[in-house]
């Protein structure tokens, strides 16, 4: 058991690997220039490329994917020449990169040819003061200074020759010329539970992903605790009166149910609930980031959807099973031997019929985390599966890979937790 263990560890890793690279790649070659999307197709070719620079996407791409996977800040330490540390914005809950010296957190801005120090204070506040930094000459006898900005990015500036950059702002575009020349956005990786800022929002995808993924796991979590009870209690009841008008109703109720698509079922439940009852809300329209704890009726209609569709399937893969196992010779002996039939069932019958569905229902996990995108659109309801289709459509590379990670780890956990179930029902399978 130990050898499986650690062979589907070293499986897993090897496949978020190759999971992760893979996307990337494609993400490279199918989302386009996503500049365009950020600045509008009214942008123009030099502000474009003004913000490819800032986004660090001029960068070759291997090098941007190891700064998304390990992070960027050690090699911006490097460049920088100090230790670079992230504190905690009180006001947006945010991390802020500084770089530590002499003791002191400092940032550096360029105005008007010159560059001063942002030294921060006790309270989260700073104090700006001219800058005493040492210029370094480069090859060509320029004077460059790295060092990090304000806005999260360990940047490159020249002396006396700063580089035209573009900023946009509410009012349209700025144009400023003490920009740096070198950008490195400040990152930990992914690896660290930090995969940089999404491009779409322009935070950090960590403090826009979690929320959705905290909402996810609750509708699905509900739909899983209500749905596979009943579909496996269902699939026991008709598997042990195979024939009779109880099957029958089961199965042509899961058949129903699992033939009708998701979107079909909800639009049918909105009509009925929350249109023409109107006994709960039609659209999961949130308020506050905590509506689904302070209105959980929002849940209602969307973790039905969820338990119409799954319901159906599950008990007619648990019926199947559960009558082939009743038709298995040791249970005839039971019957027999006058062993009561409500011992038969729960004793013998159960554990072995549940091995079949067992699978069903791990794989159905990774279903309702990341399969939820219809529901989630048709009720309006901010969750992982609505993120990943509107960062997908955007082109946000962070916000996806993030994302998508995330459920590679949820089917491979759930398939080690199914691994084990199997190895509950059932002693006598071992790996080898």
């Amino acid at each position: 058991m130990a050898r499986f263990i650690v062979r589907s560890l070293i499986s897993a890793v090897l496949t978020m690997l190759i999971v992760s690279a893979a996307l990337f790649f494609f993400l490279e070659v199918g989302s386009g220039d996503v500049t365009v999307k950020i600045l509008g197709i009214e942008s123009t070719p030099e502000q474009r490329a003004s913000y490819r620079t800032q986004l660090g996407l001029n960068a070759p791409a291997w090098q941007r994917y190891l700064d998304w996977l390990a992070g960027s800040d050690w090699r911006a330490e490097r460049a920088v020449g100090l230790p670079l540390v992230t504190v905690r914005n009180e006001s947006t809950d945010e991390a802020e990169w500084w770089a530590e010296r002499d003791g002191e957190l400092v940032r550096w801005t360029m105005r008007d040819g010159e560059l001063y120090q942002l030294t921060r204070q006790a309270d989260g506040s700073s104090v700006e003061s001219p800058a005493d930094v040492a210029w370094q000459e480069g090859e060509n006898g320029a004077s460059y200074f790295w060092g990090v900005d304000a806005d999260n990015n360990a940047v490159m500036w020249m002396r006396g020759a700063g580089e035209t950059v573009w900023v946009r702002t509410k009012a349209g575009f700025r144009k400023e010329g003490d920009g740096p020349r070198e950008y490195i956005p400040l990152r930990k990786g992914l690896l660290r539970f930090d995969a940089g800022k999404s491009l779409q929002t322009g935070r950090p995808v960590s403090v826009t992903l979690w929320p959705r993924v905290r909402n996810t796991l609750i509708l699905a979590g509900l739909a899983f605790l209500i749905v596979m009870p009943l579909a496996v209690f269902l699939g026991v009841i008709a598997g042990i009166n195979e024939g009779t008008w109880i099957d029958r109703v089961i199965s042509i109720g899961g058949l129903a149910l699992t033939a009708t698509p998701e979107f079909v079922t909800g639009i049918f439940l909105i009509l009925i609930f929350g249109v023409w009852w109107r006994v709960f809300p039609a659209v999961a329209i949130f308020t506050s980031p905590n509506a689904i704890f302070e209105k959980p009726m929002l849940l209602v209609l969307p973790v039905m959807t969820l338990t119409a569709v799954e319901l159906g399937y599950v008990a007619r893969m648990t019926r199947a099973s559960m009558v082939e196992v009743m038709e298995a010779p040791y249970i005839r002996t039971a019957a027999i031997k006058g062993m009561p039939r409500r011992r038969i069932v729960m004793r013998h019958a159960l554990r072995n019929a549940l091995l079949a569905p067992i699978t069903i229902i791990m794989l159905h996990v990774n279903w309702l985390i990341g399969g939820v995108v219809v529901v989630e659109a048709i009720f309006g309801y901010p969750g992982l599966g609505s993120y990943i289709y509107s960062a997908a459509i955007f082109g946000d590379p962070n916000a996806v890979e993030a994302a998508a990670m995330l459920l590679v780890i949820i089917a491979v956990a759930t398939r080690l937790i199914g691994d084990a179930a199997y190895m509950l029902l059932n002693p006598r399978i071992r790996y080898s």
